[in-house]
């Protein structure tokens, strides 16, 4: 056993950045990512052995704990000793639940490498798949880990031929996705091989781990481990073969150190000149270069306030400098730094490029941010948006029980907001609703269960409900919206966004504060868009909405520009049909005629023009709902596939595929989130507990036709809303 080394021991390792790795554990839920995280905590001397495998030492959030379960990233940094020589090992323990993917985005920009633990029964389900792509679609390396094997020897009871066979099934399924998602240089070069030792297996719960170079080594086959079972020795195999050193040493080995991962890291994760003097330091990750820390994560620690925890892309972050927060547009001071180790940041003088740093004294900060030394605030490029899985299609509204406490729940709302960008907190003006939208019921329960904690006040909820999207399918007609006082009319017409501008957005490749040449080229080449068109967007709205002006040579445009953008993003937040968000619409100004007095054309005039118009044009253009679908993926045995299936046409499920492996059938399903909320016992129910089930969210789609008006309506009367649904004329006054 490795002595736990010191902070200042770390700290000093950490300068040399050939002895670093930054990894994290990545996995589909209940696979035992924590329980893995927990032998590798035993191994670098910070849990005791008997502690490990039970103590989820990094599910340290007491819901966690409860629950079984990950909910928040926890990272650490790990002594471990590989061929002699001391490395630091920093690693990310995220959550599996597809309701807490947003954790994984933002991990992943701290990482080069990640540990994916398959559960060797269940094999490669949705989310390892949700999480590989994630994972290669931000340069990370996967290396994969085999885990609770015990459930091959005890529940399967397999002979060792058959369990090499399984480990051969999950490893060809894994390269699979390796070769679908990963970009072309990487595609073989990151495909896992045993015989290179890229692939380890065992129990984690009973903290033994092999690779094939180890067990080659020690001259031991599978026989073994299975009479090892069949005697109950177990404890003994975790002595003779543990499992932090098959894992460590495959991390210290295949996972490429910082300067070898940002060389091509760099260049994917951030648009700047490489050739800048901060390009270049970037890409050497340089502890004497600019100070540059992509933020991934902020905490709100009741005594320290706002904790944001990053990658040190460059230099060296230090107490007491200055630096710049590009997205905020706004200085400030570090006032200290440290490092984690699981629940406890330790304080230290200096964290150098390569590594995880927790700053206090960001507050502006938020995840995505891109902190860069003062010195350099006017030649820096942000890095490159986070681009999230899922999006929030699930919301309930919160009250206290007592009026009284309301500052106090509003105010915790907006940390929780904060701290998880998945979630959105959302204040309906007219019904005077909190309302609270996340990735899933699972998501607000535990919101919910950190707002009494942290509030100690008690909350009523609603039921959870979904949050459609209003849309437009074809393109709608030009509308004069008047001003109240008649002095200003503006003429808007609107029409869908195709699916290539969509994907730009949601990738993060166009966004709102790019420059606006670079997005022109994106959206021209990429996405078929008219010249003009795209040089002159105005705005993009976070539903995906662009405003376009299309007109030239208006008099005081220039000055009722921003409050026109105002409009257009209010008007974007309730669509006409239920006012529910919209979502994927172009909105082109035409024309203008405004007032020469500006007290005539302040926002009281311009913002209602500009609603009414749109608001007209978008009812002129097919408009319907769109409603958040899922992927459903479910293993089942063969004999009650029908129970599946049953349930699914049930629920208006449609089905993607299905594929017969063995004695299991693998059935790939779309379903509509409205129609998901108890299907989990249907399910149970239909295939006697024997189904394996899992969802992430896959798109929005356009609910049928035949059931627009009745949705539309129902919604409308939920909202306290006029039971019919509007007309073009109720925007267009007098």
């Amino acid at each position: 056993m490795v002595r736990y080394k010191q902070v200042s021991d770390i700290v000093k390792i950490m300068r040399n950045v050939e002895q670093v790795r930054n990894i994290g554990t990545l996995a589909h839920v209940d696979h035992g990512k924590t329980t893995t995280s927990d032998s590798l905590l035993m191994g670098a001397g910070i849990l005791s052995p008997k502690a490990a495998g039970q103590a989820l030492a990094l599910d340290y959030v007491e819901i966690e704990q409860l629950r079984q379960m990950t909910v928040k990233a926890a990272n650490v940094s790990l002594y471990h000793e590989w061929e002699g020589k001391p490395y630091v090992i920093n690693l990310v323990d995220t959550p599996g639940h597809v309701d807490f993917t947003g954790h994984v985005t933002r991990s992943l920009r701290m990482m080069d490498g990640g540990i994916v633990v398959v559960d060797a029964v269940e094999g490669v389900m949705t989310q390892t798949e949700t999480v590989v792509r994630q994972a290669l679609s931000e340069y990370v390396r996967p290396l994969l880990y085999i885990n609770k094997v015990d459930r091959l020897i005890k529940e399967l009871r397999l002979e060792p031929r058959e369990i090499q066979q399984r480990f051969v099934e999950i490893v060809k399924e894994f390269n699979a996705l390796i070769e679908l998602y990963a970009d072309k240089e990487f595609k073989d070069k990151w495909k896992v091989d045993f015989a290179k030792g890229q692939v380890a297996f065992g129990s984690a719960l009973h903290k033994w781990g092999l690779t094939v170079p180890i067990a080659t080594q020690k001259g031991v086959k599978f026989d073994y481990i299975i009479d090892a079972y069949l005697r109950d020795e177990k404890d003994k195999l975790a002595e003779e073969f543990p499992l932090y050193v098959a894992l460590l040493d495959m991390v210290v080995e295949h996972i490429p150190n910082p300067r070898e991962a940002q060389k091509y890291r760099v260049p994917k994760l951030w648009k700047g000149d490489l050739n800048s003097e901060i390009g270049k330091a970037m890409l050497e990750c340089d502890p004497d270069g600019p100070t540059v820390v992509a933020v991934s994560k902020i905490t709100v620690d009741p005594h320290a306030g706002h904790v944001a925890t990053g990658r040190v892309f460059s230099g060296t972050v230090t107490e007491g400098q200055e630096v710049y927060l590009l997205n905020a547009k706004d200085s400030a001071k570090v006032l200290q730094v440290g490092l984690y180790m699981g629940p406890y940041r330790e304080k230290t003088e200096q964290i150098s490029a390569g590594n995880i740093v927790a700053m206090l004294g960001l507050d502006k900060a938020r995840a995505g941010e891109t902190v860069v030394d003062i010195k350099y605030k006017d030649v820096m490029t942000p890095f490159e948006h986070l681009a999230y899985v899922a999006e929030p299609v699930v919301t309930i509204a919160v009250e206290p029980k007592k009026s009284s406490d309301l500052p106090k729940l509003v105010d915790v709302l907006r940390k929780l907001a904060i701290e998880d960008p998945t979630l959105k907190v959302y204040i309906n003006q007219e019904t005077g609703e909190y309302l609270l939208s996340g990735v899933g019921t699972l998501h607000l329960e535990i919101t919910l269960w950190e707002l009494k904690q942290r509030t100690g006040i008690e909350i009523v909820t609603s039921p959870p409900i979904v949050r459609y999207r209003e849309t437009v399918r074809e393109k709608g007609q030009v509308f004069e919206g008047k001003s109240p006082n008649k002095h200003n009319k503006l003429y808007f017409y609107v029409e869908p966004l195709n699916e290539e501008t969509i994907k730009l957005m949601q990738e993060g490749k166009v966004y709102p504060d790019q420059d606006w040449r670079e997005r022109a080229t994106l959206l021209r080449e990429y996405a078929g868009w008219d010249t003009d068109e795209a040089r002159n967007i105005w705005d993009i709205d976070e539903n995906f909405n662009v405003i376009v002006n299309k007109t030239s040579g208006i008099q005081y445009l220039r000055e009722v520009k921003d409050t026109i953008i105002q409009g257009f993003r209010w008007t974007m937040e309730a669509g006409p049909l239920a006012q529910e968000p919209v979502r994927g619409v172009k909105v082109v100004l035409v024309d203008a005629v405004l007032h020469e007095d500006p007290a005539h054309r302040g926002p009281a005039q311009i913002m209602p023009a500009t609603k009414n118009s749109i608001m007209a044009s978008l009812l002129s253009a097919k408009p319907t709902l769109l409603e958040p679908i899922l992927k459903v993926d479910v293993k089942v045995p063969t004999q009650h596939v029908s129970g599946v299936l049953t349930v699914l046409n049930r629920h208006r499920g449609r089905i993607l595929s299905m594929e017969e492996r063995g004695m299991v059938m693998r059935v790939l399903a779309e379903l509509p989130v409205a129609e998901s909320f108890n299907i989990a016992d249907e399910m149970r129910e239909a295939t006697q507990g024997r189904a394996f089930f899992a969802y992430e969210f896959y798109k929005w789609a356009p609910v049928p036709s035949s059931q627009l008006e009745q949705i539309a309506l129902a919604i409308r009367e939920r909202k306290g809303l006029p039971k019919k649904l509007p007309t073009i004329e109720e925007f267009l006054g007098p």
